[in-house]
């Protein structure tokens, strides 16, 4: 469409659209992507004529948005970063915020209620037309296939709840909803009667309370049911992390010992479940069957330590980066061995070094410059 007409007499097109409200966005493509955890997360993807104009709207509302949300939103906004949230709850729980509320909100983008979200919108943006936007995006039809494969369109008008992940308003408006209940909590002063702190980031958050969690998840399960939403009772537990250990955003936070001194601290090192996914991604790269050039090989696993190292560059790091430099050397080896039909394990003829040297693989190590405060 776009090499077709050009692009700057496509984008006429859609202005023209726009300004006739003649536009109306195409159903969302449902994608089903596995979670971590285990189960699928629907994922729903507009096409690139809708995806630009989110865009150009979100440039507009965003600012006016950001001034009015509370400073422990870290998800989706400018300067801010999962990194940020990580560092504040590890310093909350240095300072004696020890009984936590790890909390799981159950199918949050998909239960978001079209009516509230919509109000909340309404008090900050009085344009119509950037409104009727909105509630447009809100009730698209998706576009899904069934058990046997075949196409169908569900949602549309009738749809009262949920706003589709991979939609480029959606992390707004999720961030949006959430922030009225972080609001509530603090003009009810949860704060102070929980002794208590919040971090939040997209639909994941923790509670980090001195010896109240349990009030505080109480009346966290009411105000959440007020607002058209559900705590995940299986997975929302309450925690003590002079203890017990809790995850959050990757990492895993908790009381470890001092080798020399036997004391102990509290640390925040990179989870045994993201050590674990970047090994099976490695070993998915470096599979028995890859045929490519080695040079775009390694790339493409670079690539991926790459990432890696900027965002687990906080706290704790030393065992989880020892393990992963560990199994990295191993794939690399074994995958050289049987790529040359080396008839030995490799280890004289790929040693770490050369591996890590010559060979072009990236050191697994953290790369501290990623992480900063909040300004």
């Amino acid at each position: 469409m776009i090499e077709s007409k050009g692009l700057d007499e496509w984008l006429s097109g859609i202005r023209e659209e726009l300004k006739a409200k003649t536009y109306k966005p195409q159903p969302v493509r449902r994608v089903m992507i596995p979670k971590p955890g285990g189960g699928y997360r629907p994922l729903g993807i507009p096409n690139i004529r809708d995806r630009v104009i989110q865009t150009a709207t979100k440039l507009v509302i965003e600012p006016i948005f950001e001034a009015d949300l509370e400073p422990n939103v870290y998800g989706y906004r400018p300067k801010r970063s999962a990194l940020n949230a990580i560092q504040e709850v590890h310093e909350r729980l240095c300072q004696g915020y020890t009984d936590v509320v790890d909390a799981d909100l159950s199918k949050y983008f998909d239960t978001i209620p079209h009516k509230d979200l919509m109000k909340c919108v309404a008090r900050r943006i009085v344009d119509r037309n950037i409104l009727r936007l909105i509630k447009l995006w809100l009730k698209a039809p998706v576009q899904e296939q069934d058990r046997n494969g075949q196409g169908k369109i569900t949602g549309g008008r009738k749809n009262k709840l949920g706003t589709p992940q991979g939609g480029v308003v959606s992390p707004l408006m999720a961030n949006l909803y959430m922030n009225r209940f972080l609001k509530h909590w603090r003009i009810s002063g949860c704060s102070e009667a929980f002794r208590a702190r919040i971090v939040s980031y997209a639909d994941d958050f923790v509670i980090l309370s001195r010896g109240r969690a349990r009030q505080s998840l109480q009346w966290t399960q009411d105000v959440m049911e007020k607002l058209g939403l559900r705590l995940n009772e299986d997975k929302t537990v309450v925690r003590d992390a002079r203890k017990e250990h809790f995850d959050f955003l990757g990492y895993t936070f908790g009381s470890v010992y001092f080798k020399k001194t036997g004391k102990p601290y509290m640390a925040a090192s990179p989870s045994k479940k993201s050590i674990g996914r970047l090994k099976q991604k490695v070993g998915g790269i470096l599979r028995p069957g890859e045929k490519g050039a080695w040079p775009d090989v390694c790339t493409r696993l670079n690539a991926l330590l790459r990432g890696w190292c900027t965002y687990f560059c906080y706290g704790t790091t030393q065992i989880a980066y020892r393990a992963v430099e560990r199994n990295v050397y191993n794939r690399v080896r074994l995958f050289l061995v049987k790529r040359h039909k080396v008839r030995s394990q490799g280890i004289q003829r790929f040693p770490s070094e050369k591996v890590f040297g010559e060979i072009g693989v990236m050191l697994p190590r953290p790369m501290k410059t990623a992480a900063r405060r909040v300004p």
